[in-house]
């Protein structure tokens, strides 16, 4: 049975993801310990709230997040969890992140749409990788957010339309970083897939 750890920084949906991986048939621990985090067949970076208190609460965790990355096993970042592998944040300040996945986070632009982006949205798949196995093109997924990733075409997973194209899931390029700006842990039986994907590949 393969061991996930759900990197816990204080900010977290961290009971969803727990259920949603135990349910994928994954031995799941929530853990700040860093030894356990590299010991871990699998990484998930969850995140709810602020950037930059997300970075702040993560700082002690940097050093082994590297490390781990560098160790080619799969960590997969959700919600703001994707936003803080990119280089840097927009919301509140300029604040840099963890520089893991090239490309910025940038609010949407103020138009006839409501932000936060909430709720069910297509997602176009962009290239195919092992997390995205099984999963049709087009498949709906829960977003909630107001800031979206902005990254190159080779980043790019998948993305979704809303008043402009984002890229709903990133990649790096080393291909064992991914982050969704949605919630798998929300979006039902796609969700699920993905989230057995992801544990198939650790």
């Amino acid at each position: 049975m393969k061991n996930i750890v759900i990197i816990d920084y204080g900010l977290g949906n961290l009971r969803s993801v727990y259920k949603g991986l135990e349910h994928a048939g994954a031995s799941v621990s929530i853990s700040s310990d860093p030894e356990k985090m590299l010991a871990a067949d699998g990484v998930i970076l969850p995140g709810v709230g602020a950037f930059m208190d997300a970075m702040k609460n993560i700082e002690g965790l940097k050093g082994a997040i590297t490390q781990y990355v560098n160790s080619d096993k799969p960590m997969l970042g959700i919600c703001l969890g994707e936003q803080i592998l990119m280089d840097q944040s927009e919301e509140g300040r300029l604040t840099d992140g963890l520089g893991l996945v090239k490309g910025d986070v940038v609010r949407f632009p103020h138009s006839e749409l409501k932000v936060p982006h909430m709720g069910w949205n297509s997602i176009q798949i962009t290239q195919q990788h092992p997390l995205f196995e099984g999963i049709p093109n087009g498949s709906y997924v829960y977003f909630v957010h107001s800031y979206y990733v902005d990254t190159a075409q080779k980043n790019t997973l998948a993305a979704c339309e809303y008043g402009k194209k984002f890229a709903a899931a990133v990649v790096n390029d080393s291909g064992n970083v991914m982050g969704t700006q949605f919630h798998p842990e929300k979006s039902g039986d796609i969700g699920l897939k993905m989230l057995r994907n992801f544990v198939k590949m650790c």
